[in-house]
């Protein structure tokens, strides 16, 4: 991803986050109160297909991948313990641009002739602004790039570490993460946010917990690793040994691009999720877009970011999976199959969280008759993934998730007092039934 996108999408978060009057930080108990509180609540009103945790858990289970456990570890060996402060920073702004983009899905989301309701960046460029090429833009951009990130880029990973640790044959980890894939994909919304629901918050829970034991046994060390982000971030100093240019610019620009890369603020791609979820109300639902950030970036990536600054093995010349992992062993003996297991587990559940994205572009795109097709072209695709070099085919998902948050950012940036004075208005009604 360019710096100049970069940037765009942080300054496109600054910029809504004061139009907001920065709510994501003064709410916070209020936001705190409806989506952690309410997680597992069955008690929803309005219309729609999956509870507004089953939406998010479906949106979680696409951005929360191998990148909070690989992409940090590299962000740090690259840009030094600094960047771990400007990765909180895009973190904090990524916050309301999650919230803008999940707000505008369920204002501007429809109903199709079979009942389902679909939304996300095309339908509210399209309906929002009038600009139905450039939605035929982000719905193409997202449908390519979502075989690319999303599928076997994905089942790559999957398949080498498996055939690294295992010694499993990467055609038989293609077939079966085919397969299981196909029973999850083939009930639709529905099924994938039944999934998600209990997958995702499973997942997530054996990561940081594991995190959290390692880094409760060496809690005398945290007050240094916090100095020690703080003193990198604001001076700069090289990361990995040899490594010379790691100067306070370099730091910002890899942390500010782990964060904006983890959590998808301004990509577009978890709106299309969350217009599924049953609600009336756009702005309860936007406040589940700040809970996706937290969680993604807040507090996953933070706690693989701090297990590797306690292990003091930043600058070993590790880096990647590998660096976690060793991490993970060093602090805690044989506490490395939590980063395996977790590392399977986000590819995973990656897969079937873009599969969704995808799905809905090419729908947007051609109609309800490619559904199927889709979904049958996805599965095989991922057998494809496992035993192919993807060189390439990172290089190709790169530029089009980059090129996905252009005419999503045109869509909130031009549609943002929408957004203001829905957010405005809800806080304002809030006030005056004295509701906090």
């Amino acid at each position: 991803m360019s710096s100049a996108i970069i940037l765009i999408l942080l300054g496109s978060g600054i910029y809504l986050t004061i139009g907001t009057k920065f709510f994501s930080l003064t709410k916070l108990n209020y936001i705190v109160k409806h989506t952690f509180n309410n997680m597992f609540s069955k008690k929803t009103s309005g219309v729609g297909d999956v509870t507004p945790f089953q939406a998010v858990s479906t949106a979680l289970a696409a951005t929360v991948g191998t990148g909070n456990i690989s992409g940090v570890a590299t962000a740090i060996t690259i840009g030094g313990p600094g960047a771990i402060f400007w990765m909180w920073i895009a973190a904090v702004f990524g916050m309301t641009t999650k919230y803008s983009e999940v707000l505008l899905a369920i204002y501007y989301r429809k109903r199709t002739k079979d009942g389902r309701y679909v939304g996300g960046p095309m339908y509210y460029i399209e309906n929002g602004l009038k600009m139905k090429w450039l939605a035929c833009i982000f719905a193409l951009c997202a449908s390519i790039a979502s075989f690319g990130i999303g599928n076997m880029v994905q089942s790559n990973s999957v398949a080498d570490s498996l055939n690294a640790t295992f010694n499993i044959n990467p055609i038989t980890t293609g077939i079966i993460l085919s397969l299981a894939t196909t029973l999850v994909i083939i009930g639709g919304i529905k099924r994938i946010g039944s999934f998600a629901e209990i997958f995702v918050p499973f997942m997530a829970a054996l990561y940081i917990i594991g995190g959290l034991v390692i880094l409760s046994i060496n809690v005398n060390m945290i007050p240094k690793i916090i100095t020690l982000i703080f003193d990198h971030a604001l001076s700069g100093h090289a990361a990995v040994g040899g490594f010379t240019g790691a100067t306070v610019m370099h730091s910002i620009k890899i942390g500010v691009a782990r964060g904006v890369f983890t959590n998808e603020a301004g990509l577009g791609s978890a709106p299309i999720a969350h217009a599924a979820a049953i609600t009336d109300n756009p702005v309860q639902q936007g406040l589940w877009g700040i809970f996706e950030v937290l969680v993604d970036t807040i507090i996953i990536c933070s706690i693989t970011a701090f297990v590797i600054l306690v292990s003091g093995l930043w600058n070993s010349g590790l880096t990647g999976a590998g660096l976690t992992t060793a991490a993970f062993e060093t602090l805690l003996p044989n506490s490395g199959f939590i980063v395996s297991i977790g590392s399977l587990f986000f590819a995973f559940a990656s897969i079937i969280g873009w599969e969704y994205y995808g799905e809905r572009c090419i729908e947007y795109l051609f109609g309800h008759k490619v559904i199927l097709p889709y979904r049958i072209l996805w599965s095989l695709m991922l057998i494809v993934g496992a035993i192919s070099d993807l060189t390439e085919i990172w290089l190709l998902s790169d530029v089009l998730n980059g090129l996905m948050a252009i005419p999503n950012l045109i869509g909130v940036i031009f549609l943002s007092p929408i957004v203001f004075k829905l957010t405005n208005d809800h806080f304002k009604i809030n006030k005056a039934n004295h509701i906090k």
